[in-house]
């Protein structure tokens, strides 16, 4: 699981990088775009750090999980509330990107809580 918590850090961290590099070519950049590198980031952190320290790695990746959950809940939730205004432009497909990506984790980290606990870990 922190592999995983890694890998997602890293794409979001990607997708607020590209958001943001896009919005200094179009000459409409905004911190705002790095949002989802700030979640990427932390992500990311929580992951190296369950690595580095296996006694905290559940407490580690429960807090990774919340990260993503909220992730998700803030971009899902701002595209739902302006969803009759939407126009696919670059902050609207980060937008989507990071709540997918979050979403994502989110399953997957879940299940593998789950089967931790069965015992199949």
């Amino acid at each position: 699981m922190p592999n995983n918590s890694i890998i997602f850090g890293l794409l979001l961290t990607l997708i607020g990088v590209i958001g943001y590099v896009y919005g200094l070519t179009s000459g409409h950049a905004s911190p705002t775009a790095l949002i989802p590198a700030a979640f990427g980031i932390v992500l990311a952190i929580l992951g190296l750090a369950a690595k580095a320290k296996e006694d905290m790695r559940r407490h580690l990746m429960h807090a990774a999980v919340l990260i993503g959950l909220l992730g998700f809940i803030m971009t899902a939730g701002r595209l739902l509330m302006k969803i009759n205004e939407l126009t696919l432009g670059a902050a609207v497909i980060s937008q989507i990107s990071m709540a997918v990506v979050c979403l994502l984790f989110v399953i997957l980290a879940v299940r593998s809580f789950v089967d931790a606990r069965r015992g199949n870990d």
